[in-house]
């Protein structure tokens, strides 16, 4: 069993930056996938940035590529989603999620263990 703990969320000004941190306990993090997951009001959820196990392979969605980087510690059983250029797209509950590669293309189908958010607002 995993728990994951997301912290560092809050309201910041379009074109400014946040960054995410997603604490673990538990056991064999560095066995995990780890992912950032998105929802914002009235809309589904979204794949936003997933890191392998070591953190050299990584994942992004086509909205945040490049604004975005993901990476992770496993020393510190934490990953991190370094948010930059933020815009009003970019407003939602941020989720944590550990588990494993994308199973039919769908990154949240693979994750088995899941945070209980951050809130992330963008103010224009």
């Amino acid at each position: 069993q995993v728990q994951l703990v997301e912290s560092g969320g809050g309201l910041v000004q379009a074109g400014g930056s946040l960054r995410l941190s997603c604490g673990a306990s538990g056991r064999s993090f560095s066995g995990y996938v780890m992912g950032w997951f998105r929802q914002a009001p009235g809309k589904e959820r979204e794949f936003v940035a997933a890191v392998g196990y070591s953190g050299g392979n990584t994942y992004y969605a086509d909205s945040v590529k490049g604004r975005f980087t993901i990476s992770r510690d496993n020393a510190k059983n934490t990953v991190f989603l370094q948010m930059n250029s933020l815009n009003p797209e970019d407003p939602a509950v941020y989720y944590c999620a550990g588990g494993t590669q994308a199973i039919n293309g769908a990154w949240s189908n693979g994750m088995r263990y899941w945070g209980k958010g951050t809130l992330v607002t963008v103010s224009s």
